[in-house]
């Protein structure tokens, strides 16, 4: 088995980050976690963040940036992956004023050849969907189908959130099956098995899981990120149960 590394995305843990953001990233090493996915840098430098990430043995994993710096200072955005040592660009979500269908049909060019330049650059650009993209269009695709299907899987690959496809009515599995090769990054998510269909740590909910963790191999999953957008627990008692969890599926995080 590949061993598949895991990351946690910095939003789960960002009113720890807000107070203490190299402690933040020396708690999360403690757990076990082989990375991050960043949401912002704590106000820090990059080049101070680079050298936290080997002070603890952290690696970045990926950085999830708002489009609009994808659209107005791409260059800057590669130039800080660079130094960070992340292979990977997220688009993380889309306010609701751009979520029509015009809006889509001028993001998906758009995408193109921002992930061109990135890949020029030795970059991969992925997008993050949320439930929203799993809307229909009038040619009677979903919005994420379109977003991958119409650009070249080179410049564009995935960043599939099972947490949000499960809530959309859909299996995780299936999309990253159709997808495989175009998937690097996966996010782990739970879902409580009530009516409010809340965020649950790993395990503890109703989505399927294993199936995601068995077909990661398959799929060429480089990195699982484990998110939690909120939690009734300490972000921090999430992220460990869920890492908890994770040793119980993946035999190679037994010893961390």
């Amino acid at each position: 088995m590949t061993n598949i590394p895991v990351a946690v995305q910095m939003y789960t843990l960002r009113d720890e980050s807000a107070e203490d953001f190299a402690g933040t990233l020396k708690r999360v090493a403690e757990l076990g976690f082989d990375g991050v996915e960043f949401a912002g840098y704590g106000g820090l430098p990059v080049k101070r963040v680079r050298e936290l990430l080997d002070e603890l043995g952290l690696k970045a994993a990926s950085s999830h940036v708002p489009l609009e710096d994808l659209q107005n200072d791409l260059a800057r955005v590669i130039e800080d992956q660079k130094i960070l040592g992340s292979n990977y660009i997220v688009c993380p979500y889309l306010l609701p004023d751009q979520r029509s269908e015009e809006d889509y049909q001028s993001l998906i060019p758009f995408l193109e050849q921002a992930g061109k330049t990135c890949r020029e650059a030795g970059i991969t650009l992925c997008y993050h969907n949320h439930d929203f993209e799993l809307e229909r269009l009038s040619d009677g695709r979903t919005a994420l189908e379109a977003i991958f299907d119409d650009v070249n899987p080179e410049n564009v690959q995935t960043e599939f959130d099972i947490y949000w496809l499960t809530k959309a009515g859909e299996k995780p599995v299936e999309w990253i099956s159709r997808y495989k090769n175009r998937t690097p990054l996966v996010h782990l998510k739970d879902m409580t098995t009530d009516e409010e269909q809340f965020f649950a740590e790993l395990g503890t909910g109703g989505v399927d899981l294993e199936a995601v963790l068995n077909i990661g191999e398959e799929a060429a999953v480089q990195w699982w990120v484990v998110e939690q957008d909120v939690s009734r627990k300490t972000p921090f008692e999430s992220i460990e149960i869920s890492m908890n969890y994770l040793k119980t599926k993946l035999p190679y995080l037994s010893n961390k």
